[in-house]
């Protein structure tokens, strides 16, 4: 347990004691007190319940509480409970966690959770909308398996579709005009319209693409070898594009929709004989309590539409199927855009209905905004095409080059090429995970980019000048053996500061915010900050230098993992 929770769980114990068992502890830090003071707050609800005055209760508590981590527990204001860390065990705690690989993080029971993200479709390449999804899915994947937990991840891509005839169609019509197919797929943002403007001009292709849409739905060998090679280069595209990003999606982590079509018809069947299947103007549907339209009327799912094709509904209830009772996952995080609230709702709902998920097994969407442009529209290009997520890591990478080489022009090209990898990557995935999660946000190079704030430039900057501080005095901190000691009030903040690592952790995963880990880091480098300011490290002697450097060397490592949980590279210099 990390220090808020012990503190609540001694606090809580005792209000069970005094009979107010329903009124948990909230500890929290002060911003305002010394550094190591906690305030535990909910006695004054437990004092309502039991009726007894909140400051007694509060007196009654704080001679009962058995907390050898603190110096002083007090009684202040109508009924809080004030606890201040002894400096010795801030100290002895921070040793430890420098002694531990997994810095202070204890690994509990595993949970196995599948968590949906990326999902691109297929029939185009990435756009800047799927970096949320990527982003933030990559994040929530790392931490758990951090924690110790197993995760599958699954990357549930468009390969299936009505607008794959147009396309399939467009690549027999390329072949027989003898040219080179792979050139055309090579920018398929291009090959997309190519073949959707000759499907709104041409009646005779548009004819010939509904076709190939039932070759592809019936199986047809022709249709099948032209469908799998387009998709071999849409899935590399995909690939080329998570590498650079430094996502740990592979291709084995595919299960893409075409994997479900033998499931669809039987999940139909099983929905029929549950009795939830209704027909309404030809299509299968199924009508739950609870969803209504704006007319007030009963809101359909559509599991099988009139023509006898499957929509997504139908699909995503087969994936629910396989993840619940085929994987067994404990839990399931679909990391989809708000606007599919609804369809995510009606598809949780239909699958507890129909018994797939049982009442041990947590399946939730949680949604994130969109990504606008400085005017507050949404990030599109001139002619209201979508941008090319490739694009943009492109343009992150030499922005960042061109900064390295003005901050840093003696560097080797290939060193600043590394550089510059780091840092625009970095910066455009930490620009992204530092918002809150369900908050649309304004795309800007110059805030994401800059050295200064809260951003990967500055976490980085602040990483490097650490291990300069080893490099420049020709020290290995494995080779330091003494124990910490913190005397300095920065030393003890930043003492502190490391120990709440795991707190950070802990919080991110109560709603997978990610930002929460983003504003841990940015306060731990700006308290180092201010610590090697006032606290000089190689210019100390003896013990406190020693103690120094150990502090230096952890809060660098913590950093390091904090921004590997991000998916963001560390470089030693910059």
């Amino acid at each position: 347990m990390n220090i808020k929770q012990q503190l609540e769980s001694t606090i809580d114990s005792a209000l069970s004691a005094a009979g107010a068992s329903n009124c948990p502890a909230i500890v929290k830090q002060s911003q305002k007190a010394a550094f190591g003071h906690y305030q535990a707050n909910g006695v004054m609800d437990a004092a309502k319940q039991i009726g007894m005055n909140p400051r007694e209760l509060a007196g009654t508590l704080v001679e009962s509480l058995n907390l050898p981590q603190a110096e002083k527990v007090e009684v202040a204001g109508p009924g809080f409970i004030n606890i201040h860390l002894d400096n010795s065990y801030i100290s002895n705690e921070l040793t430890k966690l420098r002694k531990d690989e997994l810095l202070g993080v204890v690994r509990e029971k595993s949970n196995t959770t599948v968590i949906d993200y990326s999902a691109p479709n297929l029939a185009k390449e990435m756009h800047i909308g799927h970096l949320r999804s990527t982003t933030i899915g990559d994040a929530a994947a790392r931490i758990l398996e951090f924690l110790g937990h197993t995760v599958i991840r699954a990357n549930h891509m468009g390969d299936w579709g009505a607008q794959f005839g147009s396309l399939l169609a467009y690549m027999d019509l390329i072949g027989q005009e003898g040219q080179e197919l792979s050139t055309e797929l090579s920018d398929l943002e291009v090959f997309y319209r190519k073949a959707s403007a000759l499907r709104e001009s041409d009646e005779v292709f548009a004819k010939q693409s509904r076709e190939y849409v039932v070759r592809l739905q019936n199986g047809d060998p022709q249709c099948l070898e032209l469908w799998q090679q387009f998709i071999e280069e849409s899935v590399s595209h995909c690939q080329t594009v998570y590498d650079r990003l430094n996502i740990t999606l592979t291709r084995a982590d595919i299960k893409a929709e075409s994997s479900y079509n033998d499931d669809l018809i039987p999940v139909v069947n099983e929905l029929d004989r549950l009795g939830l299947i209704e027909v309404s103007d030809g299509a299968k549907c199924v009508f739950l309590d609870g969803f209504k339209g704006k007319d007030d009327k009963p809101l359909p799912a559509i599991v099988q539409k009139s023509d006898g094709g499957f929509p997504y509904m139908a699909t995503d209830l087969a994936a629910v199927r396989f993840r619940a009772q085929n994987l067994k996952v404990g839990e399931a995080l679909y990391f989809i855009d708000a606007r599919q609230t609804l369809h995510l709702r009606q598809l949780f709902a239909i699958s507890r209905e129909a018994k797939y998920l049982d009442e041990s097994q947590s399946f939730r969407h949680l949604p994130f905004g969109v990504i606008l442009k400085e005017d507050g529209k949404p990030f599109k290009t001139r002619d209201g095409a979508d941008v090319k997520l490739a694009d943009v890591i492109e343009e992150a990478i030499n922005r960042a080059y061109e900064l390295v080489s003005v901050k840093n022009p003696g560097l080797a090209d290939d060193v600043k090429s590394r550089i510059s990898q780091v840092i625009g990557v970095g910066a455009l995935k930490y620009a992204e995970l530092t918002k809150n999660r369900t908050t649309d946000y304004i795309f800007n190079w110059d805030t994401m980019l800059s050295f200064d704030g809260n951003t990967a430039p500055y976490l980085l900057y602040a990483y490097t000048r650490i291990r300069s501080i080893f490099r420049r005095s020709n020290i290995d901190p494995s080779t330091l053996e003494s124990s910490i000691t913190l005397k300095e009030p920065t030393e003890l903040q930043l003492g502190l500061k490391l120990l709440q690592f795991v707190e950070a952790i802990d919080a991110v995963t109560e709603d997978y915010q990610a930002n929460i880990l983003c504003n841990y880091l940015f306060e731990l480098a700006g308290i180092f900050m201010s610590f090697y300011e006032s606290c000089p490290i190689l210019n100390a002697e003896g013990p406190v230098r020693e103690s120094r450097l150990l502090i230096a060397d952890t809060t660098a490592r913590v950093l390091k993992q904090g921004l590997d949980l991000l998916g963001i590279e560390t470089v030693e210099q910059m």
